[in-house]
């Protein structure tokens, strides 16, 4: 169960990275439609991280997703 976990995770990195490149091209309603989506995400992702744990290779997988989602972050600011 936890690989869905990590989908999870991947899902958002993807959402982030999609989220960018519609700030570098200024399309913001984009960008807003897609944090609203990264929100849903979040959210399925807490509720299904309550009643599971990665493993501990799945936790390094895990920080490097959040590493690539948080420079996308910035980037995007």
């Amino acid at each position: 169960m936890s690989t869905t976990l990590l989908n999870f995770y991947e899902a958002i990195e993807r959402a982030s990275a999609d989220m960018l490149e519609a700030a570098r091209t200024g399309d913001w309603d984009q960008v807003v439609k897609l944090e609203g989506a990264c929100a849903v995400l979040i959210a399925q992702l807490k509720n299904a991280a309550a009643s599971n744990a990665l493993k501990a290779e799945e936790t390094k997988v895990k920080s490097r997703i959040m590493q690539r989602i948080l420079l996308n972050d910035a980037e995007i600011r």
